[in-house]
């Protein structure tokens, strides 16, 4: 067996049956799952309609680099929503399997380890995204943090000892961030990616940017024509409604992509799932996705207003998901909200997210966490 693995933790997901075995929630309560990103709103139906239209091709394999009307569809999305941006479909857009595989064909595209008592550096924020540990000590590197302190819970970079930036090679950034919710504004983005050394690898997983409503918060992408060392990664999981298909995409200097797709999974990303985020970019689709991430937008600010008028120090959070940072009280939240019949994801000793779900889901939230506080 691969010794890395002695230190990486199995993801902690769990499907809302298992999860719950063994609690018995208050009568008439249904159990909600809310400790994962999924959203709580269908698929829309021209997507799916597309997605059902693809399955008589099913004995054909996809493009290893993605079907090239999806790297079109992509880039001239993106060209339309940041005027003056540049995007090269053939050469600097890489569909992706999902968030795992273009975190970790990235680390492994660029990763180049010496030895075991030397190895390059990964830095990621504190609290993380597990994804990156993996990526980082499976791609040959060596994981370190920067911490997200209160009250802005973003990553303080100048905090990194030098001798751990002699050895960095490859930078997360997540903005917003999973699991705290904070994003980085234009100024702080472009800030950190001047100051980092040419031949650090800066990956921006903008997973959640569709749920961003602070006009202030910056964009990673509107920098990538002057720091080839930058990638951004993109989903359709989270706003778009397309968890269960596994398909993203990222963006950046052609010799890095080119790098990454040779690295990737051949034929990763099947082709009803590219079908299915092709016509997610059609207008109609990007319309009601806007429409619904703003209504998610909505409710996550009612929920994040209820609960520091409860007392809860809430960072400001631009996801659909907000942060309870309780320390060594981190698993007794989380079995509270579980007895109540919610399940929420814990950090161990940092805290607990807790997505926005339906607007009853999150009265339910609201009740367990005043209960909390009374208690405590």
């Amino acid at each position: 067996m691969n010794p890395l693995l002695d230190q990486l933790q199995p993801y902690p997901f769990a499907r809302l049956r298992e999860a719950m075995h063994g609690v018995n929630p208050p009568e008439g309560v249904t159990p909600v799952s809310l400790h994962i990103g999924e959203p709580k709103h269908p698929t829309p139906e021209v997507i799916t309609n597309a997605l059902t239209a693809s399955l008589h091709e099913l004995e054909k394999y996809p493009l290893t680099a993605g079907l090239p009307e999806l790297r079109q569809a992509c880039a001239d999305w993106l060209q339309r929503r940041y005027d003056g941006l540049t995007v090269n479909p053939d050469t600097e857009v890489l569909p992706v399997l999902g968030s795992r595989e273009a975190l970790f064909s990235f680390v492994q595209a660029v990763l180049n380890p010496v030895s075991d008592d030397l190895k390059p550096v990964v830095l990621s924020p504190n609290p993380f995204y597990q994804i990156y540990e993996g990526a980082a000590i499976l791609g040959g590197g060596e994981i370190r943090f920067a911490n997200c302190p209160a009250p802005s819970f973003k990553p303080d970079w100048k905090s990194i000892a030098e001798d751990v930036w002699q050895r960095t090679k490859v930078m997360f950034v997540c903005s917003p961030n999973n699991p705290t919710g904070p994003a980085l504004t234009f100024e702080e983005i472009a800030g950190f990616v001047a100051d980092v050394p040419d031949d650090v690898m800066i990956i921006v997983d903008e997973a959640y940017i569709d749920f961003v409503t602070d006009p202030a918060v910056g964009d990673a992408l509107t920098l990538l024509g002057r720091h080839p060392n930058l990638v951004v990664s993109r989903t359709f999981s989270k706003a778009h409604a397309l968890a269960g298909m596994r398909v993203g995409y990222l963006v950046g200097e052609s010799g890095i992509i080119s790098a990454i797709r040779s690295v990737a999974t051949p034929f990763g990303v099947c082709l009803p799932a590219q079908a299915a985020a092709l016509a997610a970019l059609e207008p109609a689709a990007l319309a009601e996705t806007a429409r619904r991430a703003g209504l998610v937008a909505a409710e996550r600010d009612r929920v994040v207003a209820g609960l520091r008028g409860q007392g809860w120090a809430v960072p400001e959070t631009q996801g659909n998901f907000f942060w309870l940072g309780v320390g060594p009280a981190t698993t007794a939240l989380a079995e509270h909200f579980r007895s109540a019949g919610i399940l929420v994801r814990p950090f161990a000793g940092e805290g607990v997210r807790v997505s926005i779900g339906t607007t009853s889901d999150n009265e339910r939230v609201l009740a367990a966490a005043a209960a909390w506080r009374a208690a405590h």
